[in-house]
């Protein structure tokens, strides 16, 4: 019985809030890098704030997925803040971009989009809230790139059709109604086209004042 006792306490499980995160790698992939599934997006080194605020917005029905929502249901938000700072702590490196399928043109309009904003549509740059190098910013602004084509795509449309909402006054939510269904297509090929920086950290804050007030991160 000793022996038996010696190898069950030998096997045990460390109760590390790493161990009690392995469940979000069958979606999130090892570590949570992303798959090469287009619909998970890669979670490892996002900004803790903006992780936070999606727990929240899953478990409070302002993102739909039932998988998510059924996760979060009964979590508290000081244990949602310490799975968002656990996955915000994990600095990896990013696999290269897969190569795009997209026109010469579309790129163009994307890059454009991305970098340069659309006057005429009152659409700032994506650089002017997520960073100049699109690798998000201190403390709750997402970086850009290195996500998936489809995930990209299905969130700006799902803002454009008012199925995901962020914290009022929702900044996205807004720029995105602006945009064509073949702008979104463009901006998210181009995006998912492009290699992660070597130093993918968030910038420490984005420039001030934001081009449009943001609920998810308030000024400061």
């Amino acid at each position: 019985m000793a022996s038996i006792a010696a190898a069950a306490e030998t096997q045990a499980i460390p109760d590390t809030i790493g161990q009690r995160m392995q469940p979000c790698m069958a979606c999130h992939g090892a570590e949570g890098r992303a798959t090469t599934q287009g619909y998970f997006p890669r979670i490892a080194g996002k900004p803790a704030g903006y992780l936070f605020n999606q727990l929240v917005a899953f478990r409070d029905g302002r993102r739909r997925n039932p998988t998510m929502a059924y996760f979060v249901d009964l979590m508290s938000d000081d244990y949602l803040r310490e799975i968002a700072r656990y996955f915000a702590s994990l600095q990896l490196p990013y696999a290269p971009p897969p190569r795009s399928s997209a026109t010469a043109a579309q790129l163009a309009r994307g890059e454009a989009l991305a970098r340069d904003g659309d006057r005429a549509l009152d659409v700032p740059a994506c650089t002017r809230c997520h960073g100049a190098a699109l690798t998000g910013a201190l403390p709750a602004i997402p970086g850009l790139l290195g996500l998936p084509r489809e995930y990209l795509q299905l969130q700006f449309g799902s803002w454009r059709v008012g199925v995901r909402h962020a914290l009022a006054p929702d900044c996205m939510g807004r720029i995105v109604a602006r945009l064509s269904a073949q702008d979104i297509a463009d901006l998210a090929a181009w995006l998912a086209a492009q290699p992660v920086p070597h130093d993918a950290a968030p910038a420490a804050q984005p420039e001030r004042p934001l081009p449009l007030p943001c609920g998810s991160d308030p000024p400061r």
